[in-house]
C-alpha cells in the first residue's frame, strides 16, 4: 500500500486511497448496522473493537497494517478505536484542536504526564510530546466525505510545533492554508495526532461513518502501561 512519506512528515497528513475496497466497505457496514447499535451513542461508538469484536480484525488488514508499519515500525500497536456517524440527528462541529490525550491502565504520577482525566471509566492522560510524536491515526471513511458533509479539516505543519495549549490553536491556523481532507468510500486520512484538526457541522447532513484508528510504538514511563482493550 503506497503511503505519501514525504507529504505526511511535512504536511502531518497524507490521504490513501483505496485502503479498502467497496466490497469490504460494505461488509464493515453490515457488521456495524447489526451489531453496534446497542452501543450506538449520539455519533458514534468509543473503544468499538471492544463493543463489537467482530471489528477487530480491520485493525490487523493488511493495507491498514502496511501503513502503520511504514512509519511506526512493525511493532507498533493499537491504542484507541472509535466509530464516528455524523448524521442529520448528529451533526457536530469540532473547533481546532490537537489529539493529546492517550488511555492508560492506572494512574502513576509521572513527570511531562498530565493533566490526569476519567472516561467512562478509563484513566486518560496527557502524554510528553515525544509519546504523541510515535503515534499515527488512520481514518477510514466508510461513506463519502465531500466538504459538505463535515469533511475533517487540518492545518498542515503544525505537527511539529509540539503541545499547543488549546486556548492558542486559534492563533496557529491560517485560513487560506487549511486543506479540507474530503475522501471517497475505503479512502483513508492519515494522519499525527498532534496536526491541529477541526471539522464542520455537514450542510447536507448523510451518514458520515469514519473507523478512527489510533496506533503507537512508545513505552510509557514509570510503570504507565497503555490501556490495551482493543487488542484483546
Amino acid at each position: 500500500m503506497h503511503l505519501d512519506l514525504q507529504q505526511l512528515e511535512s504536511a502531518g497528513y497524507c490521504m490513501v486511497p483505496a485502503l479498502l475496497s467497496a466490497h469490504e466497505v460494505a461488509d464493515l457496514i453490515k457488521i456495524i448496522e447489526v451489531q453496534a447499535q446497542s452501543e450506538r451513542g449520539r455519533g458514534g461508538v468509543r473503544d468499538v473493537l471492544d463493543n463489537v469484536p467482530a471489528l477487530r480484525a480491520i485493525a490487523d488488514h493488511a493495507s491498514v497494517r502496511s501503513v502503520v508499519n511504514q512509519v511506526l515500525g512493525e511493532d507498533a500497536f493499537l491504542v484507541r478505536s472509535i466509530l464516528f456517524d455524523k448524521t442529520d440527528a448528529a451533526n457536530w462541529k469540532v473547533p481546532w484542536h490537537q489529539d493529546v490525550t492517550i488511555a492508560v491502565q492506572e494512574r502513576h504520577d509521572a513527570a511531562g504526564y498530565g493533566p490526569w482525566s476519567l472516561k467512562q471509566g478509563v484513566v486518560h492522560v496527557q502524554p510528553p510530546t515525544t509519546v504523541l510524536e510515535q503515534m499515527l491515526t488512520v481514518r477510514i471513511h466508510l461513506d463519502p466525505c465531500p466538504s459538505s458533509n463535515g469533511a475533517l479539516r487540518v492545518m498542515p505543519g503544525t505537527h511539529k510545533l509540539g503541545r499547543i495549549d488549546q486556548d492558542l490553536a486559534p492563533d496557529y491556523v491560517r485560513e487560506p492554508e487549511t486543506v479540507t481532507c474530503e475522501a471517497v468510500i475505503g479512502e483513508a486520512l492519515v494522519m499525527r495526532p498532534l496536526l491541529l484538526h477541526a471539522s464542520s457541522a455537514s450542510t447536507q447532513p448523510a451518514h458520515r461513518r469514519i473507523l478512527h484508528f489510533d496506533f503507537a510504538n512508545a513505552v510509557l514511563a514509570d510503570g504507565l502501561a497503555w490501556n490495551m482493550r482493543s487488542r484483546a
